[in-house]
């Protein structure tokens, strides 16, 4: 892909933050020929500056950095949907609600990954996530998995929320303001915690009562305990039962999904796991996301710019890399 940046902690060249002394480091060569620096500048910008400049993103080193406001101008390396049908595009531009995914999609980072790197369990906690947003295991299990690894107390999370205030992707807002605009519904529904989310929809003055997400609980000593697993967005297949209530008790004729996960797409998955073949198999027969069954959401639209999924990805009725291409067709006629 152009206009991809892989960091390398031990390359020279680094671009700083306005705000702060640590920069982040990408390879002279990708500096020369692929970054566009006006674009890169979101990255350095005050309301996204944490991607690059604080202790918690020092593992950004090796993950995949976009410069923001152009689509991908070469192919991708697999079967990909970023020109959309004119159907979809109707759909998008007519759309009463739309539900966003919050980590690595609202958000520049995983929630959970980061509380556990607060908590030093950082590393063991993001090979689970990387397999839950794959759709390799259940997410239920997943979920369970990391959060005993690291048990976060309620102090925990107060501690992590004032030290590392939200850090969403550059164009969010704008997308979300001129989505309110048109009067469309806008939610936030994501495998997180609310206790962690309800910051973010702050931030985009989405009320509270739009966010369906899980809830940490707590003992009388503010110790872990565990999490409410009456959350349909505790379990694998959450998601699509959260749209799917919002739909219905709403009256919404046209929602749109946006994520960049497994669990956004939400998939049938056979014994727990869902193979690549079956992956294929199902999306070549139309049959692959329950997100998109009578009552759920009309279109997945799968934000890549953040992590790029490949299986994801294919499946999605449209692929995008930034917020610039969903804003631009909002404001085109139906």
């Amino acid at each position: 892909l152009s206009r991809v940046l892989f960091c390398n902690p031990s390359e020279s060249s680094a671009l700083p933050c306005p705000r702060h002394p640590i920069g982040l480091t990408l390879p002279s060569h990708v500096c020369s020929s692929k970054l566009d620096i006006c674009n890169f500048t979101a990255f350095s910008s005050a309301r996204s500056c944490n991607l690059v400049c604080s202790e918690r993103k020092k593992r950004v080193a090796g993950h995949m950095v976009r410069a923001l406001g152009t689509e991908a101008s070469q192919t991708l390396p697999f079967a990909a949907t970023t020109s959309p049908s004119q159907e979809v595009l109707k759909i998008w531009r007519n759309a009463d609600a739309v539900c966003f995914d919050v980590d690595s999609t609202v958000c520049i980072d995983e929630g959970i990954d980061e509380l556990a790197e607060f908590c030093g369990a950082g590393e063991a906690v993001e090979a689970w996530t990387s397999r839950a947003m794959g759709g390799s295991v259940p997410f239920e299990e997943a979920l369970a998995a990391r959060l005993s690894l690291f048990q976060p107390s309620k102090s925990d999370v107060a501690n992590f929320l004032n030290r590392n205030p939200p850090s969403l992707n550059p164009g969010i807002q704008d997308l979300v303001k001129d989505l309110k605009a048109k009067g469309v519904g806008v939610y936030l529904v994501s495998g997180g915690f609310r206790q962690m989310i309800e910051p973010v929809a702050d931030l985009l003055e989405i009320p509270h009562k739009n966010i369906y997400a899980n809830r940490l609980l707590f003992g009388s000593e503010e110790e872990f305990v565990g999490f409410d697993s009456e959350e349909p967005t505790s379990r694998s297949g959450g998601k699509a039962t959260a749209v799917a209530q919002i739909k219905k008790e709403h009256g919404y004729e046209m929602l749109v999904m946006v994520g960049d996960g497994a669990t956004d797409l939400e998939l049938p998955v056979k014994d727990g796991y869902l193979s690549r073949s079956n992956f294929l198999a199902l999306h070549m027969n139309f049959w692959c996301s329950k997100a998109r069954r009578p009552g759920g959401a009309d279109i997945f639209i799968c934000y890549g710019g953040v992590q790029l999924r490949d299986n994801v990805a294919q499946a999605a009725d449209w692929l995008v890399l930034g917020f610039d291409n969903l804003i631009k067709e909002l404001k085109s006629s139906s």
